[in-house]
């Protein structure tokens, strides 16, 4: 189903701002309900309120989700998407009405979904234009260290998403150092840092933060790279794990601690959940890494061929390494296909990845490119892929089903919030939970079978019936109560 822009509008300004209106839920019996559900209009829209009632006899017979906050588990700092060089140059091809739109989509707490996290990039990556660098051929010193290029589209778009959001916390990484610092004197195609210049690249994360606060953008982490496993042919470069660690611990780990920059958030890995176990070892059972260590980054593309999702890996980094954050990076539906822009799958792998990654102990969730193209880009490598929203021609936006399925957690799940137990008692039924600083709790529950499913919500004794419609998902907010 295609929602071209008017119909958003419409959708965007009116719907989400009744909710506001009613400020969720103030009476403690009162279940919110907001549903996105294939082959309806329902996008993020309320239904009708619920009531908690008397509890009900505990059967094998109904399908039952039991909500329980006596325990409380990781806290939620924030849900977001990348700014990339692509999506500011389409960005900056909008109408200025389309601009305001899509801001107010993504960052407004109340009339949108909220985001109050952004990655962007270091250098350039597959989603720019074309290759470039901040340093000329062969300057080791940095000395014609600039972000110049950055000022055309990208940092003009974050300084509009700060001004929006007051408050975005905004992380960067890089694809690739320059090629003369590289084994194979490419930016492309893999390679890997010569060890002579570990000390000038790790000095060049330090003059890219330095540039973008000049402009007014705090940074508040940087992971070390991305995809270190990953020999593409766009802008990559490779680490094992063991180079990693040794970099982390004696390059720029001290360099940020020399440069006042302790304070900023360093992450590794920042790749597939496939390996992720084996990298965190690595590096976290090495006391003088760790120590520099933040958290740990992962991807979800271990498995988009095909086969389920490895939940199981982060997991086990959460349950070994608990002093540690683990932090999704990116994800994003991949091999973009203009016949499929409305597939409901596409939402439902987000849906999928964020109940379990946040069940499995994830602080912080980051979709990849915020805004494409018609075409899936710009990308310079052709790896075109699907965004929450594309431009059409630059004179309309489409709103796949993934910004709705993102939406029913960046809205209701809001940074601060301490993640309680939700738990199913039916496979075809997924779902996670958080407590909000109001006291506000958001049940996030989602049917990706072909059949409706009706489930009694429980808490604290009580308990109320819940439709739940085929390739759905559903936000269930309510106030806590004794």
């Amino acid at each position: 189903m295609k929602i071209n822009c008017l119909v958003f509008a419409f959708l965007l300004f009116t719907i989400p701002y009744t909710i506001a209106q009613n400020n969720l839920p103030k009476t403690p019996s009162v279940i919110k309900v907001i549903t996105t559900a294939q082959n309806t209009s329902l996008r993020m829209s309320p239904e009708k309120d619920l009531l908690f009632e008397k509890g009900v006899v505990i059967t094998e017979k109904e399908p039952f989700i039991f909500v329980d906050d006596s325990h409380t588990f990781q806290t939620m700092l924030g849900i977001g998407g990348a700014i990339t060089d692509a999506s500011a140059e389409v960005f900056a091809q909008l109408t200025p009405a389309l601009q305001e739109q899509l801001l107010n989509a993504y960052y407004d707490s109340v009339h949108g979904i909220g985001y109050t996290l952004a990655r962007t990039n270091i250098q350039s990556c597959d989603f720019s234009s074309s290759s470039y660098s901040y340093v000329e051929n062969g300057d080791k010193e940095l000395k014609t260290f600039s972000v110049r290029h950055d000022e055309a589209y990208r940092i003009p778009l974050l300084k509009k998403i700060l001004s929006k959001t007051g408050n975005m916390i905004l992380y960067a990484s890089p694809w690739s150092p320059p090629a003369w610092m590289k084994t194979n004197n490419d930016v492309l195609h893999g390679g890997t840092l010569l060890p002579e210049y570990y000390q000038s690249w790790a000095d060049f994360y330090i003059k890219f933060i330095q540039a973008y606060e000049k402009h007014g953008l705090p940074i508040w982490g940087i992971t070390v790279q991305n995809e270190p496993m990953a020999v593409q042919k766009w802008e990559s470069c490779v680490y094992t794990a063991e180079e990693e660690r040794d970099f982390i611990k004696n390059y720029i780990g001290p360099t940020l601690l020399k440069n006042g920059m302790a304070d900023k958030k360093l992450i590794a890995w920042d790749h597939n959940r496939d390996l992720v176990f084996q990298r965190s070892e690595v590096i976290l059972n090495d006391p003088e890494a760790a120590r520099y260590v933040w958290g740990i980054g992962y991807h979800w593309y271990e498995t988009w061929t095909g086969g389920p999702m490895q939940f199981d890996n982060v997991r086990k980094v959460h349950e070994t390494f608990p002093g540690k954050n683990l932090i999704f990076t990116e994800g994003c539906a991949e091999s973009f296909n203009k016949d499929r822009i409305d597939h409901w799958s596409l939402g439902e792998v987000y849906g999928n990845s964020m109940i379990h990654d946040f069940n499995n102990g994830t602080v912080a969730w980051t979709d990849w490119n915020i805004l494409l193209d018609e075409n899936g880009g710009p990308n310079h490598a052709g790896n075109f892929c699907f965004a929450p929203v594309h431009s059409i021609y630059g004179k309309e936006l489409h709103y796949t089903n993934s910004y709705y399925y993102i939406g029913h957690f960046s809205k209701f799940i809001r940074p601060g919030a301490v993640r309680i137990n939700a738990s199913a008692t039916r496979n075809a039924l997924s779902a996670t939970a958080f407590k909000n600083k109001d006291g506000n709790i958001a049940v996030v529950v989602m049917n990706s079978g072909e059949n409706p499913m009706d489930y009694y919500l429980c808490y604290r004794g009580k308990s109320a019936k819940v439709k739940s419609l085929p390739h759905s998902i559903s936000t269930l907010v309510f106030n806590t109560f004794d």
